[in-house]
């Protein structure tokens, strides 16, 4: 039991505050402590992407994907490419651009891959295609 809450109780058995304002108090104390109990909560160790898409023709039938990634796994992938020559970088990054890609291998820190994991928190993206086809991929952290 914390200082404060017993200070506050003892308040209250001493008579010098009401059941109400004791009622009050802890409910204060408790506020503020959710706060520092939600910054004590785990780190995060998994990145996944789920995508949920109907098919083709617009039946009944639905496409559903479930990656589970370990944010250590892509950690250590950060932290590769930062030894990668540069030739070999300027070279990766002209094949993701080839394909569409506007990614530079360059700009990636592991202290980046951190921020972007702590600020994910719930994505989700809903698509309307053609055809009426709908698709939701969700990206999180957990």
């Amino acid at each position: 039991m914390s200082d404060n809450r017993k200070q506050i109780l003892e308040m209250l058995g001493q008579g010098r505050i009401t059941a109400d304002e004791a009622e009050r108090l802890l409910a204060a104390l408790e506020a503020q402590a959710s706060p520092a109990q939600a910054a004590a909560a785990p780190a995060p160790k998994y990145l996944r992407v789920q995508i949920d898409a109907d098919d083709a023709k617009g039946g009944d039938v639905r496409t559903k994907v479930n990656i589970r990634v370990p944010l250590q796994l892509l950690r250590a992938g950060v932290k590769l490419a930062s030894v990668l020559p540069p030739d070999a970088r300027e070279q990766m990054n002209e094949a993701l651009h080839e394909k569409g890609v506007g990614l530079d291998i360059n700009q990636i820190r592991p202290e980046n891959l951190d921020e972007l994991i702590e600020n994910l928190r719930d994505v989700s993206i809903d698509i309307a295609g053609r055809r009426g086809r709908t698709a939701t991929i969700k990206v999180f952290s957990e």
